[in-house]
Order: C-alpha cells, then sequence, then structure tokens
C-alpha cells in the first residue's frame, strides 16, 4: 500500500499506464494511457493479487448477480469444483480481468504469473492476452 506521497507522486509518474475503456473486441478493454515500453508490467498494482479458493456448493448459495458476477470475472474450474476469488473481494478491481483475448496478445504471463508487455504499445491501444495460452484451455468465443 502507497504510504507517503512521495511514493504517490513516483507510482504516478513510473507505473501508471493504462485505464478502463470501451472496448471493439467485447465490451469493457484495458487501454494505453501513454506508450508502453515493451519487457515491463503494465498493470502493476498495489492491490495483492491473491486469491482464496471457494467451491462451487458455497458459489451457488450466493446471491445470483453476485454469481453471475464471479462467473464472468473470476477463474471458475468446473472439474474441480472451485473458484478462485480476489482477496480483497469483488468490490475492487484488478484492471487485469478486463483483458480480452487476441491470437496476437500485447501481453503475457510469466512463470510466476506477472503480466509483461510483448513489445511497445502505443498510446491509445488496447492490451489483450491469449486466453488459450494464458489459462491452457481452448476458448471459443461467439
Amino acid at each position: 500500500m502507497l504510504k507517503t506521497k512521495k511514493a504517490l507522486i513516483q507510482h504516478l509518474q513510473e507505473e501508471v499506464y493504462c485505464h478502463l475503456g470501451v472496448s471493439k473486441i467485447a465490451g469493457i478493454g484495458v487501454f494505453a494511457l501513454r506508450q508502453i515500453p515493451k519487457g515491463i508490467n503494465p498493470l502493476r498494482s498495489w492491490l495483492p493479487t491473491k486469491e482464496l479458493t471457494i467451491s462451487l456448493d458455497e458459489l451457488n448459495k450466493l446471491p445470483t448477480p453476485v454469481r453471475k458476477h464471479i462467473h464472468m470475472f473470476c477463474f471458475v474450474d468446473n472439474k474441480s469444483k472451485k473458484v478462485d476469488v480476489p482477496v480483497y473481494g469483488m468490490n475492487a478491481t484488478n484492471m487485469s480481468v478486463y483483458l480480452n483475448h487476441s491470437k496476437k496478445p500485447s501481453l503475457k504471463f510469466t512463470k510466476v504469473g506477472e503480466l509483461v508487455s510483448l513489445r511497445q504499445i502505443d498510446a491509445g491501444e488496447e492490451l489483450t492476452i491469449d486466453y488459450d495460452k494464458s489459462f491452457g484451455e481452448k476458448h471459443v468465443f461467439k
């Protein structure tokens, strides 16, 4: 968490690269506020990225709108009947959940789960990941 004004200013100068906007790909997307160099994590956040696992049974006891929201933005593993939900809940967000899919992505996950830019990304460009490579399964879109 940011602790000082100096740390906040440094964060704003050096680590804020993205904003949310309307996507031509699907719904909401993540866009570059300014040019993003190759090889950095443009979505570095002060929010924890840790998730807690709940069962599908626990998920199914939640209100229907909350269940739908979790299905849209969290990893639901129907095989193991588990769902990974951010430790900070669903009233705050990590922008990475809004990354849309592309077979020509601008970001990828490293082996330790951190996002990194694959090339220079221009201001205004939508940032994407390849869902198939990122999550190890085929994704079919209508």
